[in-house]
């Protein structure tokens, strides 16, 4: 795993940290909720290649 996979998390972490609340006190609960939303499925579309990566090892394991 890359380490700056770890950082660009991170800061997605934080932007959708600050931009949530600023969005939840401006009284838009809902946009403050898609924008999370919407940063867990950037960070998980970036993760799938490592988990199907884990997959794959795992199943080359077990096929000894």
């Amino acid at each position: 795993m890359e380490v700056s996979i770890i950082f660009k998390i991170g800061a997605v972490g934080i932007l959708v940290s600050v931009l949530g609340q600023v969005l939840k006190h401006s009284g838009r609960e809902e946009q403050a909720f898609l924008t999370s939303l919407a940063g867990l499925i950037l960070v998980l579309f970036w993760l799938l290649p490592y988990i199907s990566d884990l997959f794959e090892t795992i199943k080359k394991l077990f096929t000894l």
